[in-house]
């Protein structure tokens, strides 16, 4: 028999779970198309605001769902103690894409703890990529904790 115990993070816990990790899923949709990549990332607890280093190349389907400023989510998931416990966390809301001309010394620090793309592998040149800053300031943000009881 299987008991898991559900409960809700805190803002405080969940802005805490978003700051220590560093990827998740980033699901964007474009009328009834849906797309998700793994992603790497910045938190700002203050802010609240997530940030994010997107590299494509000029005919990838990133770079086309990106272009209709498409609402986001992201999912951030953790699993740990051999499987007994799991928190995840989700930020929902609009891309704003960040002009570098523009950016703040603490907006630049948090694209910094947004690691290089830990799961982008080119086979083409690096001329052709094309990096682009993001920030979602999420409208929903929610986290979960759940404890798993494995009773035999």
């Amino acid at each position: 028999m299987v008991l898991a115990e559900e409960t809700a993070m805190s803002e405080g816990e969940t802005d805490a779970f978003l700051g220590e990790m560093e990827t998740g899923v980033l699901s964007l949709a474009k009328t009834d198309e849906p797309y998700a990549i793994p992603v790497s990332y910045g938190y700002d607890a203050d802010e609240r605001t997530v940030y994010l280093r997107l590299v494509s190349t000029p005919e990838s389907e990133k770079r086309q769902f990106l272009a209709s400023a498409p609402r986001a989510r992201l999912v951030v998931y953790e699993e740990a103690d051999g499987g007994t416990t799991y928190r995840s966390a989700v930020a929902a809301g609009t891309l704003e894409e960040i002009d570098p001309s523009t950016l703040s010394p603490e907006q630049i620090t948090q694209y910094g703890r947004a690691k290089r793309p830990l799961f982008e592998i080119w086979g083409g040149s690096k001329r052709d990529l094309d990096i682009q800053l993001y920030a979602l300031k999420p409208d929903e943000l929610s986290g979960r904790h759940t404890e798993i009881d494995r009773e035999e």
